[in-house]
């Protein structure tokens, strides 16, 4: 990790976020000969899990390992990376720059700036999710699904919509039990339960109470009522919390979805605000390691053209 920046140094292109959005925006911009600052809280959203899946070329490296492989390439275009968190942001009377002020007190600026904070999983509170969140507690099919395949699988109703979640982890077990936990029955649509049968997946209702645990290995989950369903993998869907306080700051347009509110952006990322981009799960929810690294790319790219436009026509 390095330090190398001053108190109020000027940059082309400051990156709030050093995930794969971030490093991805930072090496694009770096190799571009851009002056660029990457400041990182170091609180990767995937830092539970021991590998990442569905990457190609990168199928089944650590989070860690990935990070740790992309600030090497960064630095090595001149890119500065410095752990910190990030408070403040506001634009300069000359409306042409933005100032950043970190959490110690110190502040940077630039011209531009990506905001690739991505989001926080607000998880259910089950006593041992938390835990084994990330080991076998799962959330995503996709990330963890080969891994665990034909096991016994519970999947933890968060809301109504875990029933799609359900579905589609039958793809991986065929043995698939969803425990509603505190969302009624009532609530599950007549297509809901004809599709969880036509798939199926056994339906539970009831609050549950805590997970079984032997060997540290999930056994069971076991509801209030004392009854417990063996289990050896349980997915649930955690509450995302996008984490866009900066965005909103500088008074970025947000639109709300099921998931949270997002910034209104353009296909690159660029949002409502001018010279601000976001990139990763700081614009979506959906954004996998690969999509977050490719809307990193993006937004970095068309960044390095806009400063060189922008330069030749001044």
């Amino acid at each position: 990790m390095t330090e190398q920046y001053e108190s109020t140094e000027q940059y082309e292109v400051i990156v709030i976020g050093g995930g794969a959005a971030g490093l991805s925006a930072a090496l694009v911009l770096g190799r571009s000969r851009r002056r660029t600052l990457v400041v990182d809280a170091g609180e990767p959203r995937n830092a539970p899990a021991a590998h990442m899946q569905g990457f190609l070329s990168r199928d089944g490296m650590s989070p860690a390992e990935f990070l740790g492989v992309g600030r090497a390439e960064i630095t090595r275009y001149g890119v500065e990376l410095v752990r910190g968190r990030a408070v403040d942001v506001t634009r300069e009377d000359d409306g042409r720059h933005l100032t950043v002020a970190l959490a110690d007190g110190r502040t940077v600026r630039a011209r531009r700036l990506v905001v690739a904070t991505g989001l926080k999983d607000e998880l259910p509170a089950v006593p041992g999710v938390a835990e084994r969140f990330g080991r076998d507690v799962l959330h995503c099919p996709y990330c963890h699904g080969w891994e665990v395949r034909d096991q016994p699988f519970g999947v933890l109703a968060t809301s109504p919509l875990s029933v799609h979640q359900a579905l589609i982890v039958s793809q991986w077990s065929k043995d698939v039990t969803l425990f509603l936990h505190e969302v009624p029955e009532s609530d599950l649509s007549d297509d809901d339960l004809r599709r969880l049968a036509a798939a199926g997946v056994s339906v539970v209702p009831g609050e549950v109470a805590g997970l079984t645990v032997e060997d540290d290995r999930l056994t069971g989950v076991r509801l209030a009522d004392g009854t417990t369903h063996a289990r050896s993998v349980l997915f649930t869907a955690p509450r995302p919390l996008p984490q866009t306080g900066l965005l909103e700051k500088l008074g970025a347009d947000l639109h709300e979805t099921p998931f949270g509110a997002y910034p209104v952006i353009d296909p690159t990322g660029r949002t409502t605000v001018p010279e601000v981009w976001a990139a990763g799960n700081a614009m979506g929810f959906s954004e996998q390691v690969i999509n977050a690294a490719s809307s990193g790319y993006r937004a970095g790219a068309t960044i390095n053209g806009d400063l060189l436009m922008t330069d030749l026509d001044t």
